[in-house]
């Protein structure tokens, strides 16, 4: 368990650029025994109106996240490779049902409504008031004003009942300013309609690429597709018109009719904002991947933490996608502050142990994490990786300008300037990645009591929006890109690789650093992210290649 010790150095010069402040009890004030601290810390948003206590009737929702049990056998069982069913993780690592029902039955009596656990136990949600978290959970709640949003967030740390301390680890929905940023970057110009190659004098890339493009540059037409692999895509809101573009992308370009299931993991709403990035996701995952078994969308109600936790869970808990791709991301330290590092990388973990793997962008912005847009539309950030990329127990993907020959195959990529990356400074490199990554050149955060230097990102793929993906919006083409569209192409990459051996691979993460996958990869050595450069080897650029398909579906087993 991570520890809550006092906010110094490091972590308060980070959280100075993000914005945020440490709140918490008064000076000198004693802590009771009666009460617990859990990882969701207190945030004071420096850069936001505090407008005061939130009025007590404001609804909030939330995931109050419980304890694996029995860790160091799992990560022992992790480090080895074993592959186990649902129910044998349930059985083995879950909260016990005695565990669960006490949370369930705390949070009742506080008042809240709806309050369901999850399947395998990790997280119980509800529906309550401001007045009944603050009362259940010993803390307060502001209500502020951020770049014209109204956000509440807790301004003091989270905490439970003395009794619950070793069950639960965090408590979600208490903040809302935290939340998940998409990156679908538009190219300079749409692509013609219908669309064509379009080649550009002088430059090797088309204007956009179909899926067929992407399958002669990373060398994929004779590798297996992904017909016997089922997928996820995690994305948000009103997700209707998404499936009636697949439709559109996929006559366009004579591919299968994918079967498709939205899963909503909250209540549902209208919002369509993120219109473009789901449809980047759903067409070109399964369009690198020529066709899958099944896509399964798992629909949150909006990218707070607390909603997207419910999905990370929900896709580990029903076990049903061998892989997914999350196209978003946020500062790995509003992860760790209001606990939903913690809360995810329990569901990542169990994903990993069932032989699923989650793909993740690695971020938009460089060497720095997305914090706002200023006022000239350019993003603002601070140094520092994007989550969830950065946890060990997700495949995090950088993002290149992919250029080729003028028969369509591959030439050459160059890290593309705005891909994301660098060392985390709270999560730990894992095992597989030793003697490969780039040393460590961080200082840890002191708020954590293990080693920290995971390196963003793992793999690369095409992100350049102007080498992008011909992706249909509202039945239109457009040429977007970002490694929002690296994270689907690595993952329409991996159906291909578990299609061809019968679903069997497992968690992704040992077996594409395995010494004998180094040809499967093309080792990026031209271009920088600033403040990375590509090298030769594995860097903090564009990790350690893109996919040579055809190679990877011989050499990685």
């Amino acid at each position: 368990m991570r520890k809550v010790p006092i906010f110094t150095g490091v972590v308060a010069a980070m959280a100075g650029l993000l914005g945020l402040t440490l709140g918490g009890a008064p000076a000198g004030a004693a802590v009771s025994p009666k009460w617990a601290a859990t990882a969701t810390r207190a945030e004071r948003l420096v850069h936001a109106t505090d407008l005061g206590r939130a009025p007590a009737a404001t609804p909030l929702r939330i995931a109050v996240g419980l304890a694996i049990q029995n860790r160091s056998d799992l990560d022992a069982a992790l480090a080895r490779g074993d592959v186990l069913t649902r129910p044998e993780f349930v059985a083995r690592y879950a909260p016990s049902a005695t565990q669960a029902r006490a949370v369930a039955s705390y949070l009742s009596s506080q008042g809240f409504t709806n309050v369901s656990v999850a399947a395998n136990r990790l997280l119980v949600t509800a529906g309550g008031t401001v007045a009944q978290a603050t009362q259940a959970f010993h803390t307060s709640i502001h209500h502020y004003l951020q770049r014209g949003v109204d956000v509440v967030a807790n301004t003091q740390t989270a905490q439970v009942p003395a009794a619950l301390a070793s069950t639960v680890v965090a408590v979600l929905g208490l903040n809302t300013a935290g939340t998940m940023h998409v990156g679908a970057t538009k190219a300079a110009a749409d692509p013609p309609n219908p669309p064509s190659d379009c080649l550009i004098p002088g430059v090797g890339y088309p204007c956009t690429f179909n899926p067929q493009g992407f399958w002669s540059a990373y060398d994929a037409t004779t590798a297996p597709t992904g017909a016997n692999a089922k997928i996820a895509i995690f994305a948000e809101g009103d997700v209707s018109s998404v499936i009636t573009d697949l439709r559109t992308e996929e006559a366009a370009n004579r591919l299968h009719k994918v079967l498709t299931t939205v899963v909503p993991t909250g209540p549902a709403t209208s919002d369509t904002l993120g219109l473009d990035e789901w449809d980047m996701d759903t067409q070109y995952s399964t369009g690198m991947a020529a066709t899958v078994k099944h896509l399964y969308l798992y629909d949150g109600s909006t990218l707070n933490d607390s909603d997207i936790a419910s999905e990370f869970n929900r896709f580990a808990s029903d076990n049903k996608a061998v892989a997914g791709s999350a196209s978003f991301g946020e500062c790995e330290f509003q992860a760790f502050l209001d606990g939903s590092m913690l809360v995810d990388d329990q569901a990542f973990a169990e994903a990993a142990a069932q032989g699923q793997t989650v793909f993740a962008s690695g971020g938009d912005t460089g060497g720095f994490c997305p914090v706002g847009v200023g006022a000239n539309g350019v993003p603002a950030g601070a140094p520092d990786v994007n989550y969830p990329a950065a946890s060990p127990w997700v495949v995090g993907v950088g993002g290149t300008t992919l250029v080729i020959n003028t028969d369509g195959t591959y030439d050459e990529e160059v890290a593309w300037a705005a891909g994301g990356g660098g060392p985390s400074t709270l999560e730990t490199a894992p095992a597989w990645t030793n003697g490969i990554a780039p040393p460590v050149t961080v200082v840890c955060s002191e708020l954590v009591d293990v080693p920290c230097g995971r390196a963003v990102p793992d793999i690369a793929m095409d992100a350049d929006p102007n080498s992008g993906a011909n992706v249909y919006v509202d039945g239109e083409p457009e040429g977007v890109g970002g490694t929002s569209l690296s994270s689907p192409l690595a993952l329409g990459v991996w159906a291909r690789l578990q299609s061809g051996h019968a679903n069997a691979l497992g968690f992704a993460g040992p077996k594409l650093f395995a010494a004998n996958a180094t040809a499967a990869f093309h080792d990026i050595i031209l271009g920088d992210t600033g403040p990375y450069p590509a090298t030769p080897g594995d860097d903090y650029a564009t990790g350690i290649g893109t996919f040579d398909v055809a190679q990877a579906a011989t050499l990685i087993q």
